[in-house]
């Protein structure tokens, strides 16, 4: 044991009071989801849609290449993964809540915002004209706008193209994975290692690659995948630091509360970087050993 006397702070030991302390988050979260199952009843804009306008709306109707449930699998599922690989490595609870509520709220709270605005906007996709007259009959109104005789819950689909959800959440929950691995391998130590910017840049790239098969599926234009990827990242990003300190930083590895812990019961974030080389086998960095520090083990 080190003679700071430091405990881990496991899921046996810590997990339900930290749970119980973000307890308001948790049912915030539940209020998310609720919102986004209402907002996906709600029936979106019909933006008028004219006989000139279909030129750009006549594409295929494609089936997906990834599945509408396959993209929480992707950004969400797969990062809590990582998440837990690094928990069982290094035992703090605080960094593995921290991780999964912030992942859970940059993917809620962009989902949230992506289809309010999907509902408002009411923007038409690609393949509208094959999901408007499956028969290949266009029908018009007097004022000229259409007057779609497809099935119902296909053709309101249709009307939900800007910005792209698959998109947003990609880039909202592998977002949020980048920099979760920026901070955890340390990209920003001036070491020069070219491999830790690869491993942060994948999830981006995965990202990416999402989007880009919405617009060959003719799901979607490019500028809704664009806007999608904005919204993704920019929650990503808001949510990860208002949880973690800047990769960049001295205390980048950790979350805020684990630092608010160590305060509180005495320690110093000092003390806690060398818990944490010792956890990951790694050197104490440059500010740790200048403290002049000893520890007994």
């Amino acid at each position: 044991m080190l003679g700071t006397n430091l405990e881990p702070c496991t899921l046996k030991s810590h997990g339900r009071a930290l749970a119980g302390l973000h307890k308001n988050d948790w049912l915030i979260l539940l209020l998310l989801v609720v919102i986004i199952a209402l907002l996906n009843f709600i029936e979106p804009f019909h933006r008028y849609v004219g006989k000139d306008m279909m030129t750009d709306l006549m594409y295929p109707f494609k089936k997906d290449t990834i599945p509408f449930w396959g993209v929480p699998v992707i950004s969400i599922i797969f990062p809590i993964t990582i998440f837990t690989i690094f928990y069982t490595k290094r035992r703090d609870v605080y960094d593995f809540h921290h991780a999964i509520l912030g992942i859970l709220y940059s993917s809620l709270i962009t989902g949230v915002i992506t289809d309010s605005i999907k509902d408002a906007v009411g923007r038409p996709r690609p393949n509208f004209f094959a999901r408007c007259f499956p028969d290949n009959k266009p029908i018009f109104d007097e004022l000229g706008d259409v007057v779609c005789h497809g099935i119902a819950s296909v053709v309101k689909e249709g009307y939900k193209s800007f910005p792209s959800g698959h998109t947003s959440w990609s880039f909202a929950g592998l977002g949020f994975l980048s920099w979760y691995l920026a901070g955890k391998v340390r990209v920003f130590d001036r070491k020069g290692h070219i491999s830790k910017l690869c491993i942060v840049f994948l999830p981006l790239l995965i990202a990416a690659l999402i989007g880009v098969t919405r617009v060959d599926d003719y799901w979607h234009h490019w500028t809704d995948v664009f806007a999608g990827a904005l919204i993704g990242i920019t929650l990503a990003s808001v949510v990860y630091l208002h949880l973690f300190p800047f990769p960049a930083l001295a205390d980048g590895w950790a979350p805020h509360a684990y630092f608010e812990m160590m305060r509180d019961t005495g320690g110093s974030s000092g003390e806690g970087q060398r818990l944490h080389n010792n956890a990951d086998s790694m050197a104490a960095p440059t500010e740790a050993m200048e403290s002049g520090k000893k520890f007994s083990v």
